[in-house]
């Protein structure tokens, strides 16, 4: 398939010299990863505990760290080293000379990428799934392992507890699963943090990885409810209830393990779906509970064995500062483009040089609404097509969403609304022109994901004049009235061929009603707000290389955390106790590492976003005063009033096939698609997406390369 270069990006490098770094950074990457794995498989073993240890503090022997520096080498250096690798791989995927991958025909993992429906998860990949055994093989290593180290000496510990044997064994099998749990909390935050540079080296982002999240969530709260009732169940047997109140200043602390499982208890319960899809807010508040829940955690164990989950924390807390950072800017929200099906559209002003790609995903806050929620809704927009605007559509499904629904809709709206944004986050390339032919499937708001998708086609044949896929958009409707989201497939100032050189055909179906409605649809109404002069533009959080200096925050902010632990240690802690780890207190440690973890992100992620802020600065300034004069605005309410006149929507709806009263026959549709290689892209509720995977997977044709699209709205 023919690709052209972008008009605005130029590469120093050719495409192929990218392509050997990016596989070397990944052959680096893999192998310290390998290396890291072999240190969990060994680590509940004789040979780690009687070997290795010792001859690593023998060769780390220092008085700046103490025990803690050869853990921290061992389990929080290489993560953290394959974290900065991966901001140096995104950074590359970003100067190559085209805007998509081009299509290769030997797939070798197209078998393992074929989905696969198991109930409690979903839909999964052969891929997956070889993953997720892998992860299950590890914890049953880890805790069969464990559970032989310690039972061989059960009679001596036994002895020397004053216990009897089969006490201690509930003991030691408490503290076993308490560590096993330890390794789904270790890659727990992984998943979540938007901005990751690790997820992109496994061609994952962090909207799609959340199911990753929820599984190690279930995973970990459940075997660190098994340790805390299996130690109080040993305290009951062998008269030690009062060790419930223990806070061993140089050991494991009880008060605090306990506390910090209660914290986790409550935040576990409002995360099933029985009660987080009826009372979302509760969840939403109650997820804050994790800042708890890990302080808690660091005095329970201590930072000698937290460091060994201390990497995924990190690069987290550097994620949240940077999103926290973004988001005390109020963005210039442009204008809103009202549905009659309770659906809208926000476009907010963006400077040129944020570039992002389809399915993007951006979270708003609206104070009016909710000072303290945030909400993800897809980015619809594409930022080539629409360089000066970045765009999302929101349907009405929730409290939230219905509050700013009726403000937009009054008849006299609101002249600004104050919106703070964080993102957008998205995928670091898009693979959908590797195809011949897309088959988009839609239910209701889920055709969100796909305006983003076409807009892009739209940029890369009418601009760049590239061959672009053959387009079915099937998109399934409970009414007429969302046939308007149509519409939405052209943006506000959209090219003047617009979807003219596509090859699209798009099949709406209306499944609650027989007929057309017998009057006119309304049109779309756009309104116009009035930002205040201090509404900025987004902006990319940092700056036009803002994967470079991700690196060199992960780098310099540990660089400062670990010459903080060294000052700590070598003036005041060692003069104390002279390592015998006596004296000064654990939760002391504790407490002085998160403070200085907290402090060295700050220092680092703040000098870095307020450089690139005054960078941009002129920039910014430059495109509010544009914004500000009159003169412009009135151009644009001008084109307003004619957009849905105009050639392109006209050709938009010469493509459009409505039918009326039933469903579509997916399996049919996806049978008869003809391609050597046909992408079927499925976005809306589970139902239709699991509908579409089985078929995918059925093995009666071998073109259909299938992928769910997650969405939000």
């Amino acid at each position: 398939m023919e690709v052209k270069k972008r008009s605005s990006s130029s590469s120093s490098m050719s495409d192929g010299k990218i392509r050997m770094i990016q596989g070397a950074i990944l052959a680096l990457a893999l192998t310290i990863f390998l290396g890291n794995l072999m240190m969990w498989v060994i680590m509940p073993t004789f040979t780690y505990y009687q070997k290795w240890v010792p001859a690593l503090l023998a060769a780390t022997n220092s008085t700046f760290f103490d025990i803690q520096g050869p853990i921290m080498m061992n389990f929080t250096l290489p993560i953290l080293f394959i974290a900065v690798l991966g901001c140096i791989y995104v950074h590359l995927e970003k100067q190559k000379s085209y805007s998509v991958t081009s299509y290769c025909n030997k797939d070798w993992l197209k078998v393992l990428k074929k989905p696969k429906i198991i109930k409690p998860l979903g839909i999964v990949t052969w891929i997956e799934l070889f993953f997720l055994a892998m992860f299950i093989i590890l914890c049953v290593w880890y805790f069969s392992a464990f559970v032989y180290f310690h039972y061989s000496t059960i009679t001596t510990y036994a002895a020397t507890k004053g216990v009897q044997v089969w006490q201690a064994r509930i003991d030691r099998l408490a503290l076993v699963i308490g560590l096993t749990g330890n390794i789904c909390l270790t890659f727990l935050f992984y998943p979540v943090s938007r901005g990751s540079s690790i997820l992109p080296l496994l061609g994952l982002t962090s909207e799609g990885s959340i199911k990753y999240h929820i599984w190690l969530g279930h995973m970990a709260m459940t075997l660190f409810t098994i340790h805390g009732l299996l130690f109080i169940l040993f305290w009951a047997v062998s008269g030690r209830l009062h060790e419930m109140l223990k806070w061993d200043p140089h050991y494991i602390s009880n008060v605090p393990g306990e506390i910090g499982l209660l914290v986790g208890l409550a935040l576990w319960t409002t995360t099933f779906p029985a009660i987080r899809r009826r009372m979302f807010e509760l969840f939403f508040y109650t997820h804050y509970l994790y800042i708890l829940f890990m302080a808690f955690f660091l005095l329970h164990t201590g930072m000698f064995y937290a460091c060994i989950m201390l990497p995924g924390f990190f690069l987290f807390l550097i994620d949240r500062y940077l999103r926290f950072l973004q988001s005390k800017q109020k963005v210039r929200l442009v204008s809103a483009r009202v549905l009659t099906c309770e659906t809208f559209e926000l476009n907010f002003s963006k400077i040129p040089g944020l570039e992002y790609s389809p399915t993007s995903v951006m979270f708003l806050n609206v104070p009016s609404i909710s000072k303290l929620q945030w909400h993800p809704f897809t980015v619809t927009s594409n930022s080539n097509l629409e360089s000066d605007t970045i765009s999302v559509v929101i349907k009405c499904e929730g409290t939230w969403t219905k509050k700013l629904y009726d403000v937009l809709s009054l008849p006299s709206p609101v002249d600004r609304l104050e919106v703070s944004v964080e993102g957008p986050y998205g995928p670091a390339s898009t693979h959908f022109l590797r195809h011949d032919t897309l088959v988009l499937i839609s239910g209701g708001s889920g055709i969100t994901p796909f305006i983003s998708i076409i807009r892009e086609l739209i940029y890369m044949s009418s601009t760049l004049k590239c061959k672009t896929p053959k387009i079915l958009l099937v998109s399934v409707f409970k009414n007429s009235s969302q046939l308007s989201m149509l519409d939405l497939l052209l943006p506000l100032s959209g090219t003047p061929s617009g979807c003219s050189n596509l090859d699209l055909q798009i099949e709406a179906y209306i499944t609650r009603e027989n007929e057309p409605a017998p009057e006119k649809p309304e049109p779309l109404r756009t309104i116009w707000f009035k930002p205040n002069h201090s509404d900025a533009p987004i902006t990319p959080i940092l700056g036009q290389n803002n994967w470079l200096w991700l690196a060199a925050i992960i780098s310099s902010s540990f660089a400062l955390y670990l010459l903080f632990v060294g000052l700590l240690y070598q003036y005041y802690v060692y003069p104390m106790d002279h390592g015998t780890n006596k004296v000064f207190p654990y939760h002391t440690r504790a407490l002085f590492n998160m403070l200085f973890i907290a402090v060295s992100i700050v220092i680092a992620a703040s000098a870095v976003f307020l450089w690139n802020k005054k960078k941009s600065a002129r920039e910014t300034k430059q495109i509010q005063d544009m914004a500000d004069s009159t003169q412009s605005l009135n151009s644009l309410l001008a084109y307003a009033d004619q957009e849905l006149e105009s050639l392109p929507q006209q050709s938009l709806n010469k493509s459009i096939k409505t039918h009326y009263g039933q469903r579509p026959d997916l399996k049919r549709i996806l049978l008869e698609v003809k391609g050597s290689s046909v992408g079927v892209l499925a976005s809306g509720p589970k139902t239709l997406r699991h509908d579409v995977a089985a078929i995918c997977s059925s093995g009666l044709v071998e073109n259909l390369h299938f992928e769910s699209i997650s969405f939000t709205w």
